[in-house]
């Protein structure tokens, strides 16, 4: 159970750095990427140990490493598609309020 948590931390303070190192974190909520992250993590560390990746010698890392770069990637791709589609939606809602 003490890799559950610990993945879960890394998971949230991996979603929030995500979140601060992009330029257009404004488009959307602080606790979106973190969300995901965790979201992501937590399915994982489930999935990997109802696989039996949990407790075998040589496949301990499993449940604890990969939750955490899922969740990281999921964060990050969350990000890079919100920040892009949120900028290309208020230019244009801007733009057609402009032009009224």
């Amino acid at each position: 159970m003490l890799s559950l948590v610990i993945v879960a931390l890394v998971t949230i303070a991996a979603g929030f750095i995500v979140w601060a190192n992009d330029k257009r974190h404004s488009k959307y909520g602080i606790a979106l990427p973190a969300g995901v992250a965790l979201g992501v993590g937590m399915l994982g560390w489930t999935i990997f140990i109802w696989l039996g990746f949990g407790y075998q010698p040589g496949l301990t890392w499993i449940p604890w490493v990969l939750p955490m770069v899922l969740g990281t990637a999921a964060a990050i791709a969350v990000v890079v598609y919100l920040g892009r589609t949120r900028t290309a939606h208020d230019t244009a809602k801007l733009t057609a309020a402009l032009r009224l």
